[in-house]
């Protein structure tokens, strides 16, 4: 599989950010923070997801990031493709030139896998995910650790 961490990263901040733009634009501070992603990445990361109009940018104090159309509109094969990843089990890249004599015996088993892989992405939105039981359960823990952090007074009272 060469779904790497820049895909796995992408999909993370956007459903942080999904999950958290209630409140108005996010922050990548609060995203690294609570994701443990390195702020430096995400910039890199958003940098793509904004050119393919998948956020949209707020300057200034209270600025930050929101997801640029309806959640249940952004499929999470859009995020990965615009970080540049594909998610492809092929030894080949697809291209057919697996041994040095050409394709390899198994290469139609990968590349079939591959587009089940796709197609299963591309029938899951950022809402879909938003909608899960689990997805709700972490994100209320991660908020709550943070709030901790941030205030040990909050923690000893627990």
């Amino acid at each position: 599989m060469k779904l790497t961490t820049k895909g796995r990263y992408a999909v993370t901040a956007m459903l942080d950010l999904a999950l958290h733009a209630q409140n108005g634009p996010v922050s990548l501070a609060e995203i690294s923070t609570r994701q443990e992603i390195s702020l430096s990445y995400l910039e890199q990361l958003f940098s793509r997801l904004r050119k393919k109009d998948l956020v949209a940018s707020t300057r200034g104090p209270g600025g930050g990031y929101r997801v640029s159309r309806s959640l249940d509109q952004v499929a999470i094969s859009e995020i990965i493709v615009a970080v540049n990843e594909t998610v492809d089990a092929t030894q080949c890249a697809g291209k057919q030139n697996c041994l040095s004599h050409g394709r390899c015996l198994t290469h139609d088993l990968w590349e079939g896998l591959s587009a089940q892989i796709e197609d299963f992405l591309k029938g899951v939105s950022l809402q879909d995910l938003i909608d899960k039981r689990n997805v709700q359960e972490v994100s209320i823990r991660q908020d709550q650790i943070l709030a901790q952090r941030d205030n040990p007074a909050l923690a000893k009272a627990q």
